[in-house]
């Protein structure tokens, strides 16, 4: 008799038990706070009260397990392809389940949508004015509309995934389900904190990590029976993916807890006991987590063998440690809901604004000095993990080199801690505490990124170093090396990183960006501020790869073309600074013209500074960059010398002779 309905059972329960627990945690969570607590004044009834959380509870574990079943199917899951040695079954069903889940995400999403409403304008669900009122919350308040695009996401994403049929696919449905994870961010707490950049970024952080963990357990555990020989290999590489999205839940609820407790006396209140609540659940997942690593994955590997489903036997070890892990996960997220329901100690931005807090969002920094700009810092959570997670991902790569006797530079090695260094210095430090508020500081910043940052990142050859590094996965699968080999190598990659292509968008984004509405957007809203990091460091990565780099992917021309490459965009980049030092009008106005500053030029006298910071600063590192070059195209003639040195003196000076030979027959023809 098959196993595989009990299997499936088991499964099942086990999901159903980390919902279960998470509705009665959030319940019981509520009802200890007096969250539900009906008033006198607008009260939307008891239906609305206690609906609204328990549907955001819902909401947020229909997107994990949408979330979750796509990243496996995108990085863990082989999909069978008949050359290799799994058989690929539970592919397919994690495309079916992704697309279940999100229904259910859909569906949740207009509930907790509805009864947001309802709690916002105290209205009761029976008010005969609800459903106007309701499209109106949904035309013109900024939260209904980023609830009515959440509910969008889920449902395109539902439709999606039921097309999709590959890797690439399902990996771009899950971008499309984490537009949703953004939407939701920017809402909660996080939307009035006096600090919005690192509360929407830490929020971000935080519901990213959390949902694809929870999502991809629960996933896992409900395509377990399915797996049969993969489900070793799975659960090892769900365990990496797992570890990471610890760090980040950690590090990102840490930073959020600051910012809403404003202080250890904070831990006495409501909000306080819930996040020690929090802390301890998290703490205990954590044991969970490190179990799970030691205990499951050798035993799974150990019993595992060419035995294809449906007659696998799934390990009853690894049925307890997933019942357990989501118990506690469903408990953590009853009390994440209950705290995104109580207020915290620290009150959101009100009272008495000053110009730059009600522009920037932040307090008007000092006059700067030089001792300011080295130690003055706003972490910009994103940016910094990113560099910090890069430097430990590379050293560990080379470790892994080291370990079985392949030797790597340590002058790479150095190139990208600095290069790294530098780009979260530049991110979180002055220029960007000042760059919000002085476009000489931005242009700085700028200039950094595109220019100085790109060149560590093109020495330290990090896709040649990942390469190396990086297992080789035999089962049909796609890990990180398949990944990035891939992209490296498509046909995309190979248009943008041709060097003239390279060169064009290096030279030309800084018009486009500066002269349209893209660095108002990029001022405005942090989602713009991540795209322009990320934009500029990445173009400054390619087109310097394609000059001086190791990495491979762009077909690089000669010498002499590349220096005349390098010249052109220098020719621009003057050009641009020289645009910004006579124009005569100020660069979004709104925002650095109403900045209210007691101290420093004028907001166009500074304008005019940056513009001759873009065309002065630039010519530095691209001077740098001309040397190297000119450099590089000495020692290659001087390598192509001595190999024509020794061919001729292996063949007595054949080429020599030949053309000697050549010369005297042309000599008598011509006679």
């Amino acid at each position: 008799m098959s196993t595989l309905p009990a299997a499936v059972r088991t499964a099942r329960v086990g999901v159903v038990l980390g919902v279960g627990v998470a509705l009665v945690t959030v319940a019981l969570a509520l009802a200890l706070t007096a969250s539900v607590v009906g008033g006198d004044l607008l009260d939307p009834g008891a239906i609305v009260r206690w609906g609204s959380p328990l549907a955001t509870v819902l909401t947020e574990l229909a997107g994990a397990v949408t979330l979750g079943a796509l990243a496996l199917a995108a990085f863990v899951l082989p999909r069978g392809d008949g050359r290799t040695p799994s058989d690929g079954a539970a592919w397919p069903a994690a495309m079916v389940l992704a697309s279940g889940a999100a229904g259910v995400w859909t569906l949740a999403a207009v509930a907790h949508l509805v009864l947001t409403y309802g709690v916002v304008a105290g209205r009761p669900l029976d008010s005969p004015t609800f459903g106007a009122e309701l499209a109106l919350f949904i035309s013109s308040v900024s939260l209904g509309r980023t609830l009515a695009g959440v509910v969008v996401v889920a449902a395109l994403t539902c439709v999606v995934a039921l097309l999709v049929r590959t890797p690439t696919g399902a990996l771009w449905t899950g971008l499309l389900a984490l537009v949703a994870l953004g939407l939701q961010a920017q809402t909660g707490h996080a939307a009035g904190d006096t600090n919005h950049e690192l509360a929407v970024s830490t929020m971000f952080l935080h519901l990213t990590a959390a949902a694809l963990w929870i999502g991809a357990l629960a996933a896992l555990a409900l395509l377990a029976p399915m797996l049969g020989r993969d489900l070793a290999p799975a659960v090892s590489r769900f365990s990496t993916i797992a570890a990471w999205c610890y760090v980040g839940v950690a590090v990102s609820g840490v930073v959020n807890a600051a910012i809403r407790l404003g202080g250890w006396d904070g831990l006495g209140t409501v909000y306080g006991v819930l996040v020690l609540a929090k802390v301890a659940l998290f703490a205990g997942l954590g044991v969970i987590g490190a179990v799970h690593r030691r205990r499951v994955v050798p035993r799974l590997a150990a019993t595992g063998g060419p035995v294809p489903p449906p007659t696998a036997r799934v390990p009853r070890v690894f049925w307890r440690l997933v019942a357990a892990e989501l118990a506690l996960m469903g408990a953590v997220s009853g009390v994440a809901v209950a705290l995104g329901s109580t207020a915290p100690p620290v009150p959101p931005l009100t009272g008495e604004l000053t110009p730059a807090e009600i522009v920037t969002g932040h307090a008007l920094p000092p006059e700067p000095t030089v001792e300011l700009w080295l130690t003055s810092f706003r972490w910009d959570l994103l940016p910094a993990l990113g560099a910090l997670a890069a430097v430990v991902v590379y050293l560990r790569w080379v470790r892994r080199l080291a370990v079985r006797g392949d030797a790597w530079s340590p002058g790479r090695t150095l190139s990208w801690v600095a290069a790294m260094a530098l780009f979260a210095w530049t991110t979180s430090g002055g220029p960007a505490v000042y760059g919000h508020v002085l476009f000489s500081a931005h242009m700085i910043q700028h200039m950094v990124l595109v220019m100085v940052v790109p060149v560590g990142l093109a020495l330290s050859a990090p896709v040649t170093l990942a390469a190396r590094a990086l297992p080789v996965r035999t089962d049909g699968s796609r890990g990180p090396r398949e990944w990035l080999l891939g992209l490296v190598h498509s046909r995309w990659a190979e248009f943008f990183a041709h060097p003239v292509v390279a060169a064009v968008n290096f030279a030309g984004s800084m018009f486009v960006f500066y002269f349209t509405g893209l660095f108002e957007l990029a001022l405005t809203t942090y989602l713009g501020h991540v795209a322009m990091i990320v934009h500029f460091t990445l173009v400054g990565y390619m087109f310097l790869n394609g000059l001086i780099g190791i990495d491979p992917g762009p077909h690089r021309p000669g010498y002499p073309l590349r220096l005349l490459l390098l010249f052109a965009t220098m020719a621009f980049h003057a050009f641009f600074g020289v645009a910004l030092v006579s124009d005569e009008s100020l660069l979004v106005p709104e925002w650095f013209g109403l900045l209210g500053r007691p101290w420093g030029p004028s907001a166009l006298a500074d304008q005019r500074t940056g513009g001759a910071i873009a065309w002065g600063i630039s010519e530095l590192p691209m001077l740098a960059v001309a040397i190297t070059l000119a450099i590089a195209w000495t020692r290659d003639d001087e390598r192509t010398a001595r190999r024509q040195d020794r061919a001729a003196d292996r063949d007595g000076d054949a080429e020599l002779t030949a053309y000697n030979a050549m010369l005297e027959r042309l000599g008598r023809r011509d006679g």
